[in-house]
């Protein structure tokens, strides 16, 4: 176990700023880049493949979709490991700067494999950007803080996801327009000089001693089982997000026919209006309820809302909005969740690592999940609604799960 420190490190108002605000950045243009597909699949890969056929388009959106989690995935544990190594900073500055080149260069694909690998390596830095920005955070800010600060985590994202869909009211993505919306996805990079000019490290990793293995201190220092549990927590709301949730606005699309290109923007709006505030107070709730009792009851009420829209809600229409703003409230509550819980199950050496991995690992398996999503919607005859209300069926398992995790959290801060 990490020793605690004996005199207390004092940390200035002016560097707690500066981190939350290249943070918050952060994790906005994050959120713009995980809302950046579902708003271009359809008419990208209509364009790309040269028609328009949903039972093809589907597993093309599944495959890529996966590739961006794998992606995530394995940048976790990429930049995780090197902010455990060299520090949050520098490593938060190449992360960045990764996932807005190679989203830019999505302009030039001109075959559907080329979205896949570039989505793929973008997606490295975007796992990073979670693991090393929460680190930043949790160690900059007072522990009295933490519940506001991981709320703002949430909200920056989902405010990103609603910034992408505010964007496509704008300009309407078609088949002839998606490749300039993609341009939007490469602004983060001007974030990096921010980060890197202004933004002070983390002086709780100073003052430990990095790990030269963080990999191997997980399991040397009996961390290997939190780990693991926060995979496993992951994976279900992140599979429910991905495998479920995101595929709202491709249904969209289809019931409207492609007539109606701002349906599928005012969709994720809605979704993302509704997740930015269940962000924030889900991590409000943690602070004064039990994480795990949070969990559980956002497993309950997103599949109530997930099943509610597939099965209860056959056209688009206000009554269509409304429920995606409630399945933004409760499925999209979770990051808001995950900002609060995964820091304080490990010390700081290894931290960036270890909750890199959690959350990102759970991307992995989750992209799984999103290949079985894209088989049914081909199964059910191109039927995204029944494709969804199948895998939204994993929050029932989260549920279980959360039951099994450790409640008592190590104050580390």
């Amino acid at each position: 176990m990490e020793a605690v420190i004996a005199k207390p490190i004092v940390i200035s108002n002016r560097n707690q700023n500066l981190v939350l605000t290249a943070a918050l950045l952060g994790w906005f243009f994050d959120g713009f880049e995980m809302g950046l597909f579902p708003i271009i699949a359809r008419p990208s890969l209509a364009s790309l493949l040269g028609h328009a056929n949903d039972s093809h388009i589907g597993p093309w959106i599944a495959q890529i979709t996966a590739l961006f989690l794998i992606g995530a995935a394995l940048g976790g544990f990429l930049f995780g490991w090197l902010g455990d190594r060299i520090g949050r900073v520098r490593s938060l500055s190449l992360s960045v700067l990764t996932y807005s080149v190679f989203t830019g260069l999505c302009y030039f694909a001109t075959e559907p494999w080329h979205l896949g690998a570039l989505r793929f390596v973008g997606a490295l830095g975007m796992g990073g950007e979670w693991a090393l920005g929460v680190a930043l955070v949790m160690e900059t800010w007072p522990a009295e803080k933490r519940a506001l600060v991981a709320g703002l985590i949430g909200a920056a994202s989902n405010l990103g996801y609603f910034a992408v869909a505010a964007c496509g009211s704008l300009m309407h993505v078609t088949v002839d327009s998606w490749r300039h919306f993609v341009i939007l996805g490469a602004l983060p990079g001007l974030l990096t000089f921010f980060i890197r000019l202004y933004v002070p490290e983390s002086e709780r990793w100073q003052a430990c001693t990095p790990s030269r293995n963080p990999l191997h201190d997980i399991f040397a220092l009996g961390y290997a089982k939190s780990v693991g549990m926060g995979v496993a927590l992951c994976t279900v709301f992140l599979l429910g997000t991905w495998g479920a949730v995101s595929w709202a606005p491709t249904w969209v699309d289809q019931l409207t026919h492609g007539t109606r290109p701002e349906a599928k923007v005012f969709v994720q709006m809605a979704y993302a209006f509704g997740a930015t505030i269940g962000s924030f107070a889900a991590a409000m709730f943690c602070a004064m309820w039990r994480p795990r009792a949070v969990y559980g009851v956002l497993c309950v009420l997103s599949l109530a809302s997930c099943l509610t829209l597939y099965f209860c809600v056959p056209e688009f229409g206000a009554l269509f909005l409304f429920v995606m703003l409630l399945i933004g409230l409760t499925s999209g509550s979770f990051y808001g969740w995950a900002a609060y819980y995964l820091p304080a199950l490990f010390p700081t050496k290894i931290r960036a690592t270890a909750q890199g991995i959690a959350f990102n690992m759970g991307r992995a398996f989750a992209a799984i999940g999103v290949l079985g999503t894209g088989s049914f919607v081909q199964f059910f005859g191109g039927n995204y609604a029944h494709a969804g209300a199948v895998t939204c069926l994993i929050y029932g398992v989260g549920f279980v799960f959360i039951w099994f995790a450790p409640e008592k959290q190590e104050e580390l801060f």
